[in-house]
């Protein structure tokens, strides 16, 4: 696997922790950002800086993966809907429920960029280049991906976020 292109994203690098103060900044135009949790906005604003000037970034492809990588996962979204689900509070938001799978910003970024191609979230404790290559590997297997898009997100309920997002291609291309 060749990476092509590698973008990070923490508080440190954006001078914030806001995630709706990174998005304005960058003069994104995705209403739906505002809906999503943190955990999907965060992949959305790396993905975003990742592919700012790909050429026809906008035009359907199936030859595309996406691959989330993470350790705490959309953790803090599954704390905040097992509140609204105790019997002293028992009121389930079915606006937080949608975000308690670590997967749906692979489907976020995928509805927006227009990928038809696999989308995959992996839950690994920690940062681990090799495992991560070796799951992105496995991805252009079946003859049809030619590019995927390798993110590490980790936000974490009671600490900073941190993202990679890397643009990555099989070593036959």
């Amino acid at each position: 696997m060749r990476i092509l292109k590698t973008v990070r994203l923490t508080a440190e690098i954006a001078g914030t922790s806001d995630l709706g103060a990174i998005y304005r900044s960058m003069g994104c135009d995705y209403p739906k950002f505002f809906k999503m949790d943190r955990f999907c906005k965060l992949g959305f604003l790396v993905t975003e800086r990742l592919l700012e000037n790909e050429p026809e970034r906008f035009v359907l492809r199936e030859d595309r993966a996406v691959a989330v990588f993470t350790r705490s996962g959309c953790l803090d979204n599954d704390l905040a809907y097992f509140k609204t689900v105790q019997p002293e509070e028992y009121f389930p938001s079915p606006s937080l429920f949608v975000y308690t799978l670590p997967n749906t910003v692979t489907g976020e970024i995928a509805i927006r960029n227009k990928y038809k191609g696999d989308t995959s979230a992996f839950v690994l404790p920690a940062y681990d280049e090799e495992a991560m290559a070796v799951q992105m590997d496995a991805l252009f297997q079946d003859g049809v991906t030619r590019s995927a898009l390798c993110l590490w997100l980790e936000c974490p309920p009671d600490g900073p976020f941190e993202a990679v997002a890397s643009l990555v291609v099989p070593d036959s291309v």
